[in-house]
């Protein structure tokens, strides 16, 4: 039922739906960072409900895996429609928010902890739901340009702390309680709004120039959101605005959110003939190739030569297939042909392979030890002496939306243009962050910024490269269960690298000060962190690039031709 429901809206949904979807896409991805409002109400909940910082720690706990654990989502974005995970993910939303905001405003009395655990974990599980219906759905509706469409998508998760941030402070007027209102009631209502949008569309399977320039506006308008909202951030936390300068500004975002909408307008209004196009297209073509004549010959030739060696390769395989069938004997059972890098993976035959978990080691280092640093980053802030982390949260938020959507097109381009493959800017992140841990640990005065930007940026690479590289090792088929099951390196690493080490560095060096107090000041207080990240961001680049080398025939074999060439597993 669910693949008979799926082709019957990939026979309705066209290029316009395609665009529309997208548009939806970031809404849907702008609700589901709401996880990243946990430092926002998690004073009320300690203050309103009595609880210990250690009881409080435990809920950041539940904050992140809720956010992560994504393996049921992953399962079921498979056996059911897009609409259908977005109602679920409200659903968890409504339900886990809800009752965190009944505790909050005493509605309800006397919950226990492990309640409120267990809400928090499904409220912000609520992120993974809707990431994977966006996601998944996205990524097969624009199979050719998948680095730029994870980019794009994840480049806007990393943009809703900032969103939420100017909501909370600005529009709710820093209120605990409406946050969490809005959350247990807006985020329901935004992703009910978008999910009719968010559907499976008949892919383009041919390069489209117009197509590019639609990613790019849309890549455009969101770095002028970045932009928008660091300023108003900073503008918030110098200048007291009165509630109408607070309201236009919020309506300006807004705008900046819907800028993406523009393109399925445009093409409703002026819409473009695909075939009328190729065939113009072709036709000037032909008509150049004839005035040029021999000038052609060559590139002809050798464009022959590569599709021959192509399905030469192919008929190999199949004759390899049909030797190894009749090796067998007459009348054996056929023996399935096992998937090859780059077609499309069950869950259990990707995981044993080598290239996964190179990935996954890699990611997990690279993410482990920027969400250490993330998760740390007031107290980091307090002990190199500032007052106000405001703005060194704002700048990695920020810094981390570069990243996202930075990586997702340069990654595209090269690829296409070098067939180079996407983890080597893990690697080559993971290098910066070595040099950014650095210097935290030697805490030079003026470095403290510069450090939080550079590690912010290459913090996003590691998410943009690691989906794509996902879909294209192993393929769509089961992407929402491998992407969520990469996802699980950030829980994971928040709670080997800053729950048992950073927290354990720093109890230990707040102690030696004062035995009283539970406040650390001085680069000590990290600095026996930093090295151990450094040294894990080393290995992580080692991984990154053994990992490079071996599926570098993935990719020239992928992108040959200058285009994503989809495999046959997924032409079926």
């Amino acid at each position: 039922m669910p693949l008979r429901e799926n082709s019957i809206l990939q026979e309705k949904a066209g290029p316009q739906a395609q665009w529309l979807g997208l548009a939806a896409a970031q809404w849907v991805q702008v609700a589901g960072g709401a996880a990243y409002t946990f430092p926002l109400y998690s004073p009320a909940l300690k203050s309103v409900l009595g609880l210990s910082q250690q009881r409080l720690t435990v809920l950041g706990v539940a904050n992140d895996v809720g956010e992560n654990f994504g393996l049921i989502a992953g399962v079921a974005g498979n056996l059911l429609p897009p609409w259908k995970i977005l109602l679920l993910g409200s659903a968890c939303c409504f339900s886990g928010f809800g009752l965190l905001w009944l505790a909050v405003t005493r509605t309800i009395v006397g919950l226990p902890f492990w309640l409120l655990w267990i809400a928090l974990c499904i409220a912000t599980n609520s992120s993974a739901w809707f990431g994977t219906g966006v996601l998944v759905t996205n990524m097969r509706n624009f199979p050719l340009s998948r680095g730029t469409v994870a980019g794009i998508l994840k480049g806007y998760v990393g943009l809703s702390a900032a969103v939420y941030t100017g909501l909370y402070t600005g529009v709710l007027h820093s209120s605990s309680t409406k946050l969490l209102l809005f959350l247990t009631l807006g985020l329901p209502i935004i992703s009910l709004a978008m999910m009719y949008f968010v559907r499976p569309c008949t892919p383009s399977l041919e390069e489209d120039s117009l197509e590019q320039g639609h990613f790019m506006f849309t890549q455009i308008s969101s770095i002028f959101l970045g932009l928008y909202l660091l300023a108003y951030t900073i503008l918030d936390d110098v200048l007291p605005l009165t509630d109408g300068v607070i309201y236009v500004l919020f309506g300006i975002m807004v705008l900046f959110l819907l800028a993406p909408l523009a393109i399925p307008i445009k093409m409703t209004i002026f819409p473009r003939n695909r075939q009328t196009n190729v065939a113009s297209d072709t036709g000037s073509s032909t008509s150049h190739q004839l005035t040029t004549g021999a000038d052609n010959e060559e590139p002809l030739l050798a464009t022959s030569s590569s599709n021959n060696l192509r399905n030469a390769q192919e008929e190999n395989d199949d004759a390899s297939d049909v030797d190894m069938l009749l090796a067998e004997g007459e009348g054996a059972i056929k023996k399935k042909r096992r998937p090859k890098r780059g077609d499309d993976f069950e869950f259990h035959e990707a995981l044993v392979k080598a290239d996964f978990w190179l990935l996954f080691l890699a990611y997990f280092l690279g993410v482990g030890s920027g969400v250490t640093v993330l998760n740390n980053l007031a107290q980091i802030g307090v002990a190199y002496g500032l007052e106000d982390t405001t703005i060194l949260l704002c700048l990695f938020s920020f810094c981390n939306f570069v990243g996202r959507i930075g990586a997702g097109a340069v990654s595209e381009h090269f690829v296409r243009s070098r067939m180079l493959p996407r983890p080597i800017w893990m690697a080559s992140a993971q290098v910066v962050m070595v040099v950014a841990y650095l210097l935290y640990a030697s805490a030079i005065n003026g470095t403290l910024y510069a450090s939080t930007a550079m590690l912010g940026i290459c913090y996003g690479v590691q998410f943009s490269v690691m989906v794509p590289t996902v879909s294209e090792l192993f393929g769509l088929k089961q992407f929402g269960l491998l992407y969520n099951f990469m996802l699980l390196g950030n829980p994971l690493g928040a709670f080997f690298f800053s729950g048992l080490l950073a927290g354990y560095v720093y109890d230990s060096e707040a102690a030696k000060q004062d035995p009283s107090s539970s406040t650390c000041l001085g680069p000590n207080c990290f600095r026996l962190t930093f090295w151990f990240l450094a040294g894990t961001c080393c290995l992580g680049t080692l991984l990154s690039m053994i990992l490079s080398a071996r599926i570098r025939p993935v990719y020239q074999m992928l992108y040959a031709s200058g285009s994503f060439r989809l495999p046959r597993s997924s032409l079926h």
